[in-house]
This record gives structure tokens, sequence and C-alpha cells, in this order.
């Protein structure tokens, strides 16, 4: 009962945002703001963990198409598997445990301090002002993440590939996108959008929320960490399938 009662709430704190989207009024001065504290405080901790992967790809996948004399594949499914899987997935992930905990510890300080609550007597709506500029804001940078995450990823597998294990730049480079076609880059992009999305609602539902002083601060954190991951890894599964299950 209490989880459903937990999932009817977050649903409560969705429509209420949702209601203020619709009815504004938009602070774009923060949406921005938020949008550069996101990808300034992220960008290198997303391609500093994407780089190895496409490296570590590029070796293990040589090693595999060594067997069949398919070197020149190397190339493509790196592409593939950075857009459509690898940089959208690492990169939320890195966001949610960076700006995701980062809005999560903000609005939780500012409830157990009651900022929130001044800021309703004052008769400024919190959830709009607060809240809303923090969802927008990683809901848009978290794509732009994802851009620079994709980039290094297949440049690490190109080093690696090229200067590494001595393939040909001029094959790697024109085989980059024998398999790859616009939907792999517009659903990468879509994805992180969505994960964004779903980082912001629970970072800000479980600060906004937060009681108990700071050890009900650091449980906002863990909650927002744990619950946007699990469930945007799950949301993954049937994005990738609605995008890809289809294709033979």
């Amino acid at each position: 009962m209490e989880s459903l009662a937990a999932i009817g709430r977050f649903s409560a704190f969705c429509g209420a945002l949702a209601t203020r989207v619709v009815r504004g009024p938009w602070f774009f001065r923060d949406i921005g703001r938020h949008i550069w504290e996101v990808v300034t405080a992220c960008v290198l901790p997303v391609t500093a963990v994407v780089a190895p992967f496409g490296m570590v790809m590029a070796v293990q996948g040589l090693d595999i198409f060594s067997l069949f004399g398919a070197h020149r594949m190397l190339a493509a499914l790196i592409s593939v598997t950075v857009l459509r899987e690898l940089s959208p997935v690492l990169a939320s992930v890195l966001v949610a445990a960076q700006a995701g905990s980062a809005f999560a510890a903000e609005l939780g300080s500012m409830r157990i301090k009651e900022e929130l609550d001044a800021t309703e007597v004052m008769a400024v709506d919190g959830l709009a002002y607060h809240v809303i500029p923090r969802v927008i804001g990683l809901m848009i940078a978290t794509p732009l993440l994802n851009v620079a995450g994709s980039v290094a990823g297949i440049t690490g597998g190109f080093m690696v590939a090229v200067f590494v294990k001595g393939e040909q730049a001029g094959v790697f480079l024109s085989e980059l996108w024998s398999f790859t076609n616009p939907l792999d880059i517009w659903s990468g992009m879509l994805k992180t959008t969505i994960y964004g999305l779903i980082i912001g609602l629970v970072a800000a539902y479980h600060g906004y929320n937060a009681t108990g002083g700071a050890a009900g601060v650091g449980r906002a954190v863990n909650d927002t960490v744990v619950w946007s991951v699990v469930v945007f890894i799950i949301t993954n599964y049937f994005l990738t399938s609605a995008f890809f299950g289809t294709v033979q």
C-alpha cells in the first residue's frame, strides 16, 4: 500500500508541474543557468567515461572480427553501439549521479531551511520558480552531453584502432557510417531527453519533499540516484524495442 501511495504522490507532483508548465510563467534565465551548470559539471565525467568504453570496444571487436577477416566492420560496430546505447545510457547515469543528486541536495536543503516555505509566503510559486527550471535544464542538458559522449566514444575507438592496432584510418572513417542511419542518432537524442526528464522529476520530487534534517537530505540524494537510474534503465529497454525491435 505504501508503494502505491508513493506512486500516487509522485504522479500528483508531476501533474502539478505539468500544470505550471502549461500555465507559466517560464523563467528562461534560470533555465539557461541550470543548463550551463549541468553541462559544465558533467561534460568531463561523461567524455572521460564513454571514451575508454569506445577504446575497449575497439580492442575486443578487433579480436572477434579478426577471426572472420572482417576488420573493416569495426567502425560500424563502434558507431552503432555508441550512438544507440552506450553514450545515452552512460551519459544519463553520470548526469543522475552528478547533476540529479546536486539538484536534490539543493532543493532538500532549501526545504529543511524553510526557504521554500518562505518563497511561498512571498506569493512566489515554489514549483514554478525552483523546480521547473531545474527539470527543464536537465531535460535539455542531457542530450547535449550525449553528443559529447558520442563523439568521445567514437574518437576513442578510432584512436585505438588506428594508432594502437594499426588499422587504416581511411577504411575506418569510410566504414563508420556504413550501418548507421539517422535513426541511430535521433533515437539517442530522444532517449536522453526522456532520461533527463526522468532524472529531473525524480530529483525534484525527493528534494522538494525532503524531511528529517540533514539525514533527510542525504536520503533524498541517495533515492534520486537509485530510482532515476533504475527507472530510465528499464525505460531504455522499451525505447530500444520501439525504435529497433522490428528491424530485421
